[in-house]
């Protein structure tokens, strides 16, 4: 069983989206779809479930998200 994450942070605005999916009774797994919603501009996410293992190597990661989120804040800070 995965765990998946309540909030994420929205790659459009780098507001926190939500959670709207409700878990399945057997619990997370690969493969499984869950959405989320931007508090911030209101975009919809559909992430698939992955396999941490094949993530990006960020720990904890079920999407591989949160290195390509710091990569894009890093790349924003040098623009700036």
């Amino acid at each position: 069983m995965i765990e998946v994450p309540k909030t994420i942070i929205c790659v459009d605005c780098g507001e926190t989206a939500h959670l709207m999916s409700y878990p399945p009774e057997e619990g997370w797994s690969i493969g499984d779809y869950v959405a989320y919603r931007c508090r911030g501009c209101n975009d919809r996410w559909d992430l698939v479930v992955e396999d941490s293992d094949a993530s990006s190597g960020v720990d904890g990661d079920p999407y591989g998200a949160r290195a390509f989120l710091e990569e894009r804040r890093d790349q924003q800070k040098a623009k700036d």
